[in-house]
């Protein structure tokens, strides 16, 4: 199945041999649309604009118009999260990606042969081993993170080889897996244990190496206090009207309040419980240290600062009626990502595709979708 528009994921990847053509942000999942819903396209198929750009002398579009892959096609022959995460945020900058829906740990090595989730690499990468209670299971972080970190490096690769190509005339194999990026992205973790053989744990909602930086729980929910330093954690005493705490010898330093983290986060733990969260967030307003309450889904798209930065996006989708999604994570002082369409269904676009872009004749059409190689999905 084909479709197509300007920007790009497919969700779940269904279908069979289905291609459609450039998608914009993701969102839930809709039963009238699985692998495409919650994305969203925008206007034009393809920019006049080649890249890299001609460096010829004459009028350049306004830059307002312009964005920085206009012009880009992208073959997107990947499924589920993570590749048509790395080509939903290509063409939130103006590439078009053609997305293949099932043509089916890197690209060599021992463990080649082996299906990929981003579960089975959390796992694998210690990522699991690392989250979760100090004393409980290992959790699976409520989002896939490893899908999407490694959509967010395919993406720079993907940039990087562009301004390869640019500059060499050139273009790039790129290898870019679940596990190497979810080990990449183990950082201060992995490095004490390389380094110091410190072997990683579970921490739950608190840090391995500052006291206090964790979740408290208050009188009807949660707040999340960092003290970064000696002064922050001075001005939270102060907040908690604990002075007697701050001036104690066994928590003047940081690195003794980690020695003796057990017995100040009690004192801490006690003094939270006895206000309301929204008293609290009074409490440390315009201190200083950084804090902030543990929100529902309710409570983050209701943020002024959610709703200041653009996070929800509004469209009509043809089958499942108006849907929000969230917005792009970044914003750009030339362009925008701007009146949001709904995403293709999948197979919307196999004709258009085949005919107009890959100059197949009428009658092989005709013979392809007659066979079931591809499928047309009809928009009423």
């Amino acid at each position: 199945m084909l479709s197509a528009a300007l920007g790009g994921r497919s969700g779940g990847g269904g279908g069979v041999g289905g291609l459609w053509r450039s998608l914009r942000r993701p969102g839930g999942a809709f039963s009238a649309a699985p692998p495409a819903a919650g994305a969203r396209s925008l206007a034009s198929r393809s920019s006049s604009l080649p890249f890299p750009q001609d460096r010829s002398p004459g009028p350049r579009p306004s830059a307002s118009n312009v964005k920085p892959l206009d012009g880009v096609k992208i073959l997107d022959l990947t499924r589920v999260l993570a590749g048509p995460f790395a080509t939903m945020n290509l063409g939130d900058l103006g590439a078009e990606v053609i997305k293949v829906e099932r043509p089916g740990y890197g690209q060599t090595g021992p463990m080649v042969q082996r299906g990929g989730y981003d579960s089975i690499a959390a796992a694998v990468s210690g990522l699991m081993h690392i989250t979760g209670h100090e004393e409980g299971e290992p959790v699976r972080v409520g989002v896939a993170m490893t899908d999407l970190a490694t959509g967010l490096y395919a993406c720079g690769a993907i940039m990087a080889g562009l301004l390869q190509r640019y500059k060499t005339g050139k273009g790039l194999h790129i290898d870019c897996n679940l596990m190497s990026s979810q080990v990449a992205c183990l950082t201060h973790v992995a490095a004490n244990y390389l380094n110091c053989k410190i072997e990683g744990k579970r921490w739950g909602t608190a840090h391995g190496s500052i006291v206090p930086y964790q979740a408290f729980k208050t009188k009807d929910g949660y707040i999340v206090v960092g003290a970064g330093n000696d002064q922050q954690f001075v001005t939270v005493c102060k907040i908690l009207n604990l002075p007697e705490v701050s001036k104690d010898s066994r928590y003047k330093t940081n690195i003794l309040r980690v020695q003796n983290r057990k017995e100040l986060i009690d004192i801490l733990s006690t003094r939270f419980s006895e206000k309301t969260t929204s008293k609290w967030l009074q409490l440390f307003e315009g201190s200083g240290v950084p804090y902030g309450p543990i929100n529902n889904m309710q409570q983050v798209f209701s943020d002024p600062q959610v709703l200041h930065n653009g996070l929800l996006m509004e469209m009509n989708h043809p089958t499942a009626g108006r849907i929000v999604v969230p917005g792009p994570g970044v914003r750009y002082s030339e362009f925008a990502v701007s009146h949001p369409k709904p995403p293709p269904l999948v197979g919307q676009h196999t004709v258009e595709i085949l005919k107009g872009m890959l100059g197949y004749e009428d009658n092989a059409i005709e013979e392809l979708l007659h066979t079931g190689a591809v499928a047309q999905h009809e928009v009423r």
